[in-house]
């Protein structure tokens, strides 16, 4: 039997955490959301579920999860960096990324609740 990568296997684990939870909705866009988010190195600080360089992203979902504007004050912070909200590591800002799909990245965290 071969045995998967590292990688291949977090990012298996990571897309079993997310669908297991969440609307219909958001296990059809899940897949694509985690895509974008190794694409764009999300996942080089972040884990779906447990501290790293940065918070979780459950953390973050369960963090917001009471605000209405959630979705759109991530994607703010996606985009423009962060400081002190989570701890003394900043989190740069994402200039890389387009408004859309710094959109989807907060949308699909927000599912992670």
């Amino acid at each position: 039997m071969k045995s998967m990568s590292y990688a291949a296997l977090a990012a298996a684990s990571v897309l079993s955490a997310m669908l297991s939870a969440g609307s219909p909705a958001a296990h059809a866009e899940a897949p694509a959301a985690l895509a974008l988010a190794q694409q764009q190195n999300c996942m080089s600080c972040h884990s779906v579920t447990r501290p790293f360089m940065g918070p979780a992203l459950h953390d973050v979902a369960a963090k917001y999860a009471g605000r209405d504007d959630a979705a759109t004050y991530l994607k703010h912070k996606i985009l423009d960096g962060s400081t002190g909200v989570w701890g003394a590591v900043p989190m740069p800002a994402n200039t890389q990324l387009t408004p859309d799909q710094a959109a989807t990245l907060a949308s699909w965290v927000m599912t992670l609740k």
